[in-house]
């Protein structure tokens, strides 16, 4: 339209509340994301074993499933701490999957074509749009993870009856912050590493690399100079060991939960570091 005709109207549409102005950068994302039947039937997929935890806790209860089908009520997975833990184990590495796949493309596209200052040159702070790719991840994972994990310890509590909520409420605790440490750290290692390599398939690989290649020289480490210290960068490692803390289970490992809590810090830290470093509105090329 041509300015000098004067025939333009300002916007008079309703205005995103500041404060959840970087989720429009989610709802955006989403629609490429399902456009995608693979990513829709694997976010489907991801839900088969939260329904198969839901099964097994309906099986304890039910005197008339287990007597038609002639069930030893010994042999049935107790619901405690170790049932949790393993629910969380398997649906952690559902989302790393769907991290693996979603997540190198997230800013590696925008920096590839320079798209950066169109989001900074509007109300939008750097610190939004860090948050804004990362609720594309937490939201998703957070519908995998802890959502249905609260949902079985609630149905559980349901057919257990009596004290068993009050008694067992560290577990709901132990499946929303054990959950939380895991999306946190996908996160940020996926947006770092997205970053800092513009091609969505390298970044993928880099991602699965960070997570192998550590734990293998992590237990180089603690082989040759006969020590635990090499877990403190086995990332897998330290999320086992805040998870068996969290949730009252017996540890395997010498590394005390204290220590995991540093060393995930310090790992998360870092990548926020190498997001400050990229995420800017210009980039200085040398010739």
């Amino acid at each position: 339209m041509a300015v000098y005709k004067r025939t333009y109207q300002p916007y008079q549409g309703a205005l995103t509340p500041a404060w959840s102005r970087f989720l429009v950068i989610a709802r955006q994302a989403y629609r490429r994301v399902f456009d995608s039947r693979f990513l829709l039937f694997y976010f489907v997929l991801c839900f088969l074993w939260p329904a198969i935890c839901a099964v097994l806790i309906y099986l304890r209860h039910n005197a008339g499933a287990i007597a038609m089908f002639k069930i030893d009520v010994a042999r049935l997975i107790p619901i405690d701490g170790m049932f949790f833990f393993r629910f969380l184990g398997w649906q952690g590495s559902m989302a790393f999957l769907l991290t693996a796949f979603i997540g190198p493309g997230l800013i590696s596209s925008d920096l590839r074509n320079n798209a950066l200052p169109l989001y900074l040159c509007r109300p939008f702070s750097r610190t939004e749009y860090v948050l804004g790719k990362m609720s594309v991840l937490a939201i998703l994972l957070s519908a995998i993870t802890w959502a249905p994990g609260l949902l079985l310890f609630a149905f559980e509590a349901y057919l257990e009856g009596g004290g068993w909520f009050s008694q067992n409420l560290y577990l709901a605790r132990g499946i929303v912050l054990g959950s939380w440490v895991w999306i946190v750290t996908l996160c940020l290692l996926a947006l770092a590493l997205s970053a800092w390599v513009k091609w969505k398939l390298v970044a993928g690989a880099l991602l699965f690399g960070v997570f192998f290649a550590l734990a293998g020289f992590g237990a180089a480490i603690n082989e040759v100079l006969h020590t635990d210290s090499g877990n403190l960068i086995n990332l897998a490692e330290l999320v086992r060991t805040i998870w068996v803390s969290q949730f009252g289970l017996p540890s395997r490992s010498s590394l005390a939960p204290e220590s995991a809590w540093m060393a995930l810090a310090g790992i998360c830290v870092l990548c926020v570091l190498l997001l400050d470093r990229k995420v800017r509105a210009f980039e200085v090329v040398k010739s």
